[in-house]
């Protein structure tokens, strides 16, 4: 069964940095046969939507200010919520991620992510949930586990490796006053050129911000911020 010829998969977005929330809704809304029906932006909230609005799947983000994702995931089943769990995160505790199985975390989504990661976890997911009836055997239950499976780490755009974007994440990340494409470019080791290409990496995927730094003279330059205080 495909989800076009079902009703679409309902998501709810669990994430308190409004601008990754709207991030993530519109990434959401670009993946055929799931919708958004809305955000919520702390644990209590996310409780008091789900009393009143049917939903199959939260996109949940595990550091909320109010409770940790995981805890939430535990309250919910013990309140008879039955959704399914794709975390996001920017931990990668093993431990964690063995804990969140047990809670129905189907899928993990390391940050920064872009929509095509998203989109390729989500599709894995609509397809888990497609399979119905009995199987015959061993294989088929094997084949229907493993749609859950990425067939690898999530290819960056052409040029972008995943070590020198974690060195640029770094540096923005502890600039609390943001840093433009030059002052990247002079922390991690790498041109300008390719620093605004990163940098604008992150912002596609959400993760960044940026807007304009007028100086004396000349025109303005771009000032990159990480959009979560962790």
């Amino acid at each position: 069964m495909s989800t076009a010829d079902s009703q679409p998969i309902r998501v709810l977005v669990v994430e308190d940095d409004p601008v990754a929330a709207d991030a993530h809704v519109m990434y959401v809304g670009r993946v055929p046969g799931f919708v958004a029906v809305g955000k919520a932006h702390t644990g209590a909230e996310a409780r008091r939507m789900l009393d009143r609005t049917p939903v199959d799947l939260l996109l949940l983000d595990l550091h909320l200010p109010d409770v940790h994702g995981l805890q939430l995931a535990r309250s919910l089943r013990a309140a008879g919520h039955h959704t399914d769990v794709i975390a996001v995160t920017s931990a990668r505790d093993l431990t964690m991620v063995r804990e969140g199985v047990s809670l129905g975390v189907v899928q993990y989504v390391l940050k920064p992510f872009t929509f095509a990661t998203l989109r390729d976890r989500l599709v894995r997911y609509a397809e888990f949930r497609g399979t119905a009836g009995e199987a015959s055997g061993q294989d088929e239950v094997d084949r229907a586990l493993a749609t859950l499976r990425a067939p690898g780490p999530a290819a960056l755009p052409k040029g972008l490796s995943g070590p020198t974007l974690e060195r640029v994440t770094g540096a923005l990340r502890g600039a609390a006053e943001g840093l433009t494409a030059a002052g990247v470019a002079e922390a991690v080791g790498i041109s300008r050129i390719t620093a605004r290409r990163y940098l604008e990496h992150l912002v596609d995927a959400g993760r960044a911000g940026r807007s304009p730094q007028y100086g004396q003279v000349g025109r303005p330059e771009l000032v990159y911020r990480w959009v979560r205080g962790r």
